[in-house]
């Protein structure tokens, strides 16, 4: 099965369920899909990106070892729907206990952003609470931010995630006192 080929065209969820019994479990194919995200065909690159955020637990591991370059085709993607879809396979990573500062500077910046996808923006909230949960001063400042946040002018799902985010710090917070 030619990956590219099939990548070249529009493709659904069954289209996406037999790229993912072909590539699952075999590296090297892994790989191959992986590079395609990569590529300068943007429907190729897009759709690329689709079938990865499908990857089971196995072979998503498989894209761990790549997370700073995804985070670098995320801080220079023009393009919003990639820039979602890549977020979308970066929330499914482990954070490093040293994340990129630079990465949680994009993702605080996009999640303030009006001019972002309501999608990005709930994406950017959950990475950047995701790198600053386990750093008091960090978490502090975080939720400082998604306190401005105007709740009346988000969307209904960014209100949600930030209503659940900050549940999650207020909670945190009241452990970390006792």
């Amino acid at each position: 099965m030619n990956l590219k080929t099939q990548l070249s065209k529009r493709i659904g969820m069954n289209q996406v369920r037999q790229l993912l019994l072909h590539v699952g479990g075999d590296e090297k194919s892994i790989k191959e899909l992986y590079d395609l995200i990569f590529e300068e065909d943007v429907t190729i690159s897009f759709q690329a990106l689709w079938v990865c955020t499908h990857l089971n637990e196995e072979d998503n591991r498989l894209l761990f070892d790549k997370q700073n370059q995804l985070i670098d085709l995320v801080m220079n993607s023009t393009h919003t729907g990639k820039r979602r879809i890549l977020l979308n396979v970066l929330c499914r990573q482990p954070v490093p206990e040293e994340f990129r500062t630079d990465f949680l500077d994009f993702c605080l910046e996009r999640m303030m952003s009006k001019q972002e996808l309501p999608a990005t923006q709930m994406l950017c909230m959950k990475l950047a609470y995701e790198m600053c949960r386990h750093i008091p001063e960090l978490l502090q400042e975080y939720r400082n931010l998604i306190e401005i946040m105007e709740p009346d002018l988000l969307s209904p799902a960014v209100r949600a995630v930030r209503r659940n985010i900050y549940k999650a710090i207020t909670k945190k917070r009241g452990i970390l006192k006792q």
